[in-house]
């Protein structure tokens, strides 16, 4: 029972600005990491909009007041299920340009890490607006200028910055030194903004006004597009004209599994992120847990080695889905396949990873997600990203924005083996039109045909862990929604071979055993922001619950 115990009392640490108790609500939640996104969502929904109406309005929204992670310059995902119970998948990652190749980030015959991530050829084509739109049009009830107009409006009329924004701008500063534009949006001549003073942003809202008028045209055609390549050019970037035109966000078919009765639906590649779930719940299906095992030495070693055989397949077989045809999505997810691997894992031992000749692409923590459920019980998981934060910090002159550095999602160059055990795939090597692998894993559980977790995170392949984490916190460890994301978290990945904990997480006795087992482990500040949605299945109440490691994260209900 002690680690159940130090869950209540860490737990109730972390959040010693409130309460574990989740806003709850009976007819629509939003839960986002930044307040004026999760007004402006739960405004919409109020409104009669349907949850992409607010799931596209929140958006926007967040491309103002969330900078970081929040865009029109990047891409990600979004999960949709009606109250019928029809799932769909949005696929609006960012492809490469058409002149991209497996050798691209290399200078000179070296492999060259500031081409790779921090440079003009570090940009891929954003899908943003495209996935957004699409989503729209085939399940929204507003009009799309209605759903832009709350953005354009706090782009012109500008919103006080929280202490939180304060920090990240003035972190960021120095990176962005080398581009004017920059410079000008996020800084006072160069002097970092403070909390309290209100941030502006002319050109952005006139961008999004081209967006509100002509829907995806009038981002990826006309002045905003001119505006993208002239600065392509002036940076020696390589995406052209026709890349914008060309690009096209695409309806997939979700991946589905189960555990314990609970269905789990998720999204497919280019993101690993629904296969890593649905493999290690697999894997953990075969063991029994309850809320006295939460933090315990026997669940952590046991959900760190499934994450761990789930890490090793994604890194040899998932990528672009149209690149690579023949990817054995239905095998790693299948039951027989978690039930091989469970049977490799000893109760007192840990497993060693093997690095073999993968290496991994550099995937960034900075992504932001959102949960909605409107008052028809319709969901959305949506999770999107520049990449890096603030991603490539070239915000393109005039039009506002800042562009992605996601082409540091592929891999550096074929065979390339880092001694850090770095991992990754030649299925993930750069080329013409592909999308780079992903982690984000916007993710949404029922059981019996009902709703009953909407659930994603940030941060990088950690993802991956949070999200599995929330469901287990949920459905293994009888916690409400605000429970299951305050829980300490922890994230294993193959490579390195370490169990990367949160700070006081859990018991020093805990982590003496592991290590006894044979595990590294290694303390973190925090690992990922968890936006979720609960249905509590008694009450049918909703239960938002937004992550205060961000301390600008909000759940509103209605």
């Amino acid at each position: 029972m002690r680690g159940f115990f130090l869950f209540v009392l860490l737990s109730t640490a972390v959040v010693a600005s409130g309460a574990t108790y989740p806003e709850r609500s009976r007819r629509g939640m939003v839960v986002t990491q930044e307040r004026h996104a999760s007004h402006s969502g739960l405004s919409v929904l109020k409104a009669g909009g349907s949850a992409v109406d607010a799931a596209v309005a929140t958006a926007f929204v967040l491309a103002v007041t969330h900078p970081a992670a929040g865009n029109i310059g990047g891409g990600g995902f979004l999960l949709h299920r009606s109250h019928e119970g029809r799932a769909v998948a949005y696929d609006f990652r960012e492809t490469a340009p058409s002149q991209a190749s497996p050798t691209m980030f290399l200078n000179a015959g070296q492999y060259d890490p500031i081409r790779h991530h921090s440079s003009h050829v570090a940009v891929g084509v954003p899908g943003t607006v495209a996935g957004l739109h699409l989503a729209w049009s085939q399940h929204g009830k507003l009009p799309w200028k209605s759903l832009v107009a709350p953005a354009i409006r706090l782009a012109k009329a500008g919103f006080v910055i929280s202490p939180s924004l304060a920090d990240s701008l003035a972190r960021e500063l120095p990176a962005m030194q080398a581009y004017p534009a920059s410079l000008n949006q996020f800084s006072k001549s160069g002097k970092p903004y403070i909390a309290g003073e209100i941030l502006r942003q002319t050109d952005l809202a006139r961008s999004l006004e081209r967006i509100a008028a002509r829907g995806p045209k009038g981002f990826y055609e006309g002045e905003t597009a001119s505006l993208i390549i002239k600065e392509m050019e002036r940076g020696g970037g390589i995406m052209t004209m026709a890349d914008l035109r060309n690009y096209r966000a695409k309806a997939r078919v979700p991946l589905s599994g189960s555990y314990r009765g609970h269905e789990i639906l998720s999204m497919p590649p280019p993101s690993s992120g629904g296969v890593a779930i649905i493999e290690s719940l697999n894997i953990l299906e075969g063991w029994e847990f309850g809320p006295q095992d939460f933090g315990s030495a026997r669940a952590i070693h046991q959900m760190a080695e499934a994450l761990r055989r789930a890490f090793c397949d994604r890194a040899q077989f998932i990528g672009d889905p149209d690149s690579n045809p023949g990817m054995p999505i239905q095998t790693l997810i299948s039951k027989d396949h978690a039930t091989t691997l469970r049977h490799s894992i000893s109760q007192a031992k840990a497993s060693i990873s093997s690095p073999a000749t993968f290496v991994w692409s550099n995937e960034s923590p900075q992504t932001t997600h959102v949960s909605i459920v409107d008052e028809e019980g319709n969901a959305v998981a949506l999770t999107y990203t520049l990449e890096d934060s603030y991603g490539s910090r070239i915000v393109v002159p005039g039009a506002g924005f800042m562009l992605n550095n996601e082409m540091g999602d592929f891999n550096a160059e074929p065979g390339r083996t880092d001694s850090a055990g770095l991992i990754g795939t030649p299925p993930n090597l750069a080329a013409p039109n592909k999308r780079m692998l992903s982690s984000m894993s916007p993710t949404i559980v029922t059981k019996n045909g009902k709703l009953l977790l909407v659930t994603g995170s940030p941060g990088g392949r950690t993802i991956i862990s949070t999200v599995l984490q929330t469901i287990m916190n949920t459905v293994d460890f009888a916690m409400n929604a605000q429970q299951a994301v305050d829980a300490p978290r922890f994230h294993h990945q193959w490579l390195p071979d370490q169990i990367a904990y949160e700070s006081n997480g859990f018991s020093p006795d805990t982590l003496r055993i592991l290590e006894t087992m044979g595990h590294k482990t290694k303390e973190v500040r925090s690992q990922g922001a968890a936006q979720i949605i609960r249905v509590d299945p008694h009450s049918g109440w909703l239960e938002g619950a937004s992550d205060r490691r961000d301390p600008d994260s909000a759940a509103r209900g209605w």
